[in-house]
């Protein structure tokens, strides 16, 4: 059996960067304070808890003195301000991507448009995008692209994980609403990769394993894509979820991961894999 990874499955480079830093954080600190979990991930958070890296509904909570961590999603400008006047230790771990976003929305907004966001309804990523201007209006399928009102100018970006598909499907509705209209395609460049892959993965290979945590949006939108293509999809947390009878007469594996995934969970599933297949052929894939 040959057991195809994708190069890209996991971690991508700012989910990497914030846990480091909540690590890092953590160790020199003693403690450090996260508005929610850095990633959506059970096991990292799980991980990072016991390091010292807790997680807080509110900037309220975290003790005098002890820094608080903004996560790779992003920050709404209010709960930036709040940890501001309070003159808190404010360690920034927000992906430098997610930033660019903020800039493009702020830029779209000073040329008098309306902005628009593709994305998942409290979505922490999408609430930090949104807060960059006044009464910035989400969009998360066609359904609620198709209930617009007519307007002469327009702004649009998305969540950078979003699917190229979902915000072609709206942004073509959006068209027809909106006179003067300028969409920025905000999904970012490892989201593309690993969407790709999946897709080239999906319609190589017999069986498709997505791993991931089931409270991860980027995930379970990987999943769907491989599900789309292949009816032999399987989406999975960790190895104790492999079941034997998904391989039965696969030749071919394809393995991947969604951006919250951390390398030790990858290398579990693909050990799992191998113990399926006396004869089994490790490849990376991209």
């Amino acid at each position: 059996m040959k057991i195809l990874l994708a190069k890209d499955a996991g971690y991508c480079f700012g989910v990497r960067d914030a846990v480091n830093l909540a690590y890092d954080t953590a160790k020199k600190h003693g403690d450090v304070y996260m508005l929610g979990d850095i990633v959506h991930n059970e096991s990292v958070v799980a991980d990072l808890n016991k390091a010292g890296a807790k997680v807080v509904k509110n900037i309220d909570e975290v003790p005098d003195g002890k820094p608080i961590l903004f996560r790779a999603h992003g920050t709404s400008v209010e709960t930036w301000k709040n940890a501001q006047s309070k003159d808190m230790n404010i360690i920034d771990a927000t992906c430098p991507l997610v930033e660019e976003i903020h800039d493009e929305v702020k830029k779209l907004s000073k040329e008098g448009r309306k902005i628009i966001v593709i994305g998942d309804h409290g979505h922490d990523e999408v609430v930090g995008i949104a807060s960059q201007v006044s009464d910035a209006i989400i969009v998360s399928n066609i359904e609620e692209a198709m209930e617009l009102r007519k307007m002469k100018k327009a702004g649009v970006v998305s969540q950078s994980t979003q699917t190229i598909e979902n915000v072609q499907k709206i942004i073509n509705i959006i068209m027809t609403k909106v006179y003067d209209l300028n969409f920025v395609n905000t999904i970012c460049f490892p989201t593309k990769r690993n969407q790709n892959q999946i897709k080239d993965l999906a319609k190589q290979c017999d069986v498709m394993i997505v791993i991931g945590s089931f409270t991860s949006a980027n995930s379970k939108r990987l999943t769907l894509l491989a599900e789309e293509i292949n009816d032999r999809s399987y989406q999975v947390t960790n190895a104790d979820e492999i079941k034997i009878e998904w391989f039965t007469g696969a030749k071919t594996v394809g393995l991947s991961a969604g951006a919250s995934t951390p390398d030790n969970i990858i290398d579990d599933v693909l050990n799992k894999i191998k113990t399926i297949s006396d004869n089994h052929e490790e490849m990376i894939y991209g």
